[in-house]
C-alpha cells in the first residue's frame, strides 16, 4: 500500500479562532504539485482546509485524472495481496519492500531529470528527516498488519487515520475542530470498536493494533506535511525506503527467502508500487482533492476483494460493518467537503 503524502496548502496563520481542521478519507501517494495545474492536492487522509480554488480544468483533462486516478488506485489495490502471496516472513517482505521502492523511486527521478527534488527535499533539515521516519514505519506497521490479522481489518483500521490528523492538527497546529469533524470521528472509532470486536485471538487483535498504529504515523506525518506543505514527496517517499529496510534488517533474513518470494517482491517494489505512484501523481494534477479522495477509497474497498477471490480469504460479518461506518462516514465528509469548496469556488467567480 502506498502511504498518502501529497501536496497540501499551509494554513494562512495558526490561530484558533480562525483555522479548522477537517477530516478526509483515506491510506496514497502524491509529489509536489509544481509540475500541474493546480498549487495543491490532498489524499483522502489529508488534513487540508480551505486550499485554494483552482482554475476549472479542461474537460478532456478533467477526464483524463479520472481515468488516470482509477488506474493508479486499482494497481495499488493489489499491495496486500502481493504480501500475501511472497509468502515470506513479514521483516523479509518489510525490508526489501523498502528496499526496491528506494530503488525504483530513485531511478525514476534520474530518468525524468528531476534528481534536484532530493537537494529540496535535504533543505528541510530535521523535518525531512521526521516526515521520513514516521512514513518508513508506518509501510512497516502495514505490512506486519497484513502478516498478523486480515487484510479488511488492516485496510478499512487504516482508514482512520484522518481522526488521528485531525486530532494532532488541533492540538500542534492549533487548529479549531468543526463540529462535523468530532461527530465523523466518533463515528470512526466505532467503526473501530466493531472491527476489533472481531478479533477471536490474540495474533489477530495485534495485527488490529498495528493497523491503528500505522494509522496513528500516518495521520501525525500528514500533520507535519500540513506544516511544511512545499516538501518534495517523492525524495521523502524514496528516504523512507531506506528507513523500512534499516528497521527490518536486524530482524529478518532477507537473503534467505525462496526465488519465487524475491520474483512477487520484485513485481512488489518494481512495477506495482512505482507504477501506482506515478498514475495517482499524474492524475491528481487535475482534480481536486475531494475527488481524489473519493477515489482512493476504491482501495480500501478493492484490497480486501482481491485476497478473497485469489485465496478465499473471508471477511466477517464484524469487519464488514465496522468497515462500512468508516468508509461511509468518510465518504460523506468528503462530499460535503468537495461542496463547500464547489461553493467557495463560486463565490469567488
Amino acid at each position: 500500500m502506498l502511504w498518502s503524502l501529497v501536496d497540501h496548502p499551509a494554513p494562512e496563520r495558526f490561530d484558533t479562532r480562525d483555522t479548522q481542521t477537517e477530516m478526509v478519507p483515506p491510506p496514497t501517494l502524491g509529489v509536489n504539485a509544481a509540475h500541474g495545474p493546480h498549487r495543491s492536492f490532498c489524499s483522502p487522509v489529508s488534513p487540508c482546509e480551505n486550499p485554494p480554488m483552482p482554475a476549472p480544468a479542461p474537460v478532456q483533462d478533467h477526464e483524463r485524472g479520472i481515468v488516470t486516478v482509477t488506474a493508479g488506485v486499482i494497481v495499488l489495490s493489489f499491495d496486500a495481496l502481493l504480501i500475501r502471496l511472497a509468502a515470506a516472513g513479514a521483516w523479509e517482505v518489510i525490508f526489501w519492500r523498502g528496499a526496491l521502492i528506494t530503488l525504483s523511486l530513485v531511478v525514476f527521478l534520474v530518468v525524468s531529470g528531476r534528481w534536484n527534488d532530493f537537494g529540496r527535499f535535504l533543505s528541510f533539515g530535521r523535518a525531512g528527516l521526521y516526515t521520513a521516519l514516521l512514513q518508513g514505519a508506518g509501510s512497516g506497521l502495514f505490512v506486519l498488519a497484513v502478516s498478523h490479522t486480515s487484510v479488511a481489518n488492516t485496510v478499512v483500521l487504516i482508514a482512520t487515520a484522518p481522526l488521528f490528523a485531525a486530532i494532532a492538527s488541533h492540538y500542534f497546529l492549533k487548529e479549531r475542530i468543526e463540529p462535523h469533524t468530532w461527530a465523523a470521528s466518533i463515528a470512526v472509532l466505532l467503526g473501530v470498536a466493531i472491527v476489533f470486536g472481531s478479533a477471536l485471538e490474540w495474533r489477530e487483535g495485534l495485527g488490529n493494533l498495528y493497523a491503528v498504529l500505522a494509522a496513528v504515523c500516518l495521520g501525525a506525518n500528514l500533520t507535519l506535511l500540513r506544516r511544511h506543505h512545499a516538501m518534495p514527496r517523492i525524495p521523502l517517499v524514496a528516504t523512507s525506503g531506506v528507513v523500512t529496510a534499516a528497521i527490518a534488517l536486524p530482524f529478518g533474513s532477507p537473503l534467505l527467502i525462496s526465488s519465487e518470494s524475491y520474483v512477487v517482491l520484485g513485481i512488489m517494489g518494481m512495477v506495482q508500487m512505482p507504477v501506482a505512484l506515478i498514475l495517482i501523481t499524474a492524475g491528481t494534477r487535475y482534480l481536486s482533492s475531494p475527488e481524489v479522495s473519493l477515489f482512493l477509497l476504491l482501495e480500501t474497498l478493492l484490497g480486501p476483494v482481491w485476497v478473497w477471490m485469489a485465496l478465499g480469504e473471508r471477511i466477517t460479518v464484524e469487519t464488514l460493518a465496522g468497515g462500512s461506518v468508516i468508509v461511509l462516514t468518510l465518504l460523506f465528509h468528503s462530499l460535503r467537503r468537495m461542496r463547500r469548496l464547489s461553493g467557495n469556488g463560486t463565490r469567488r467567480r
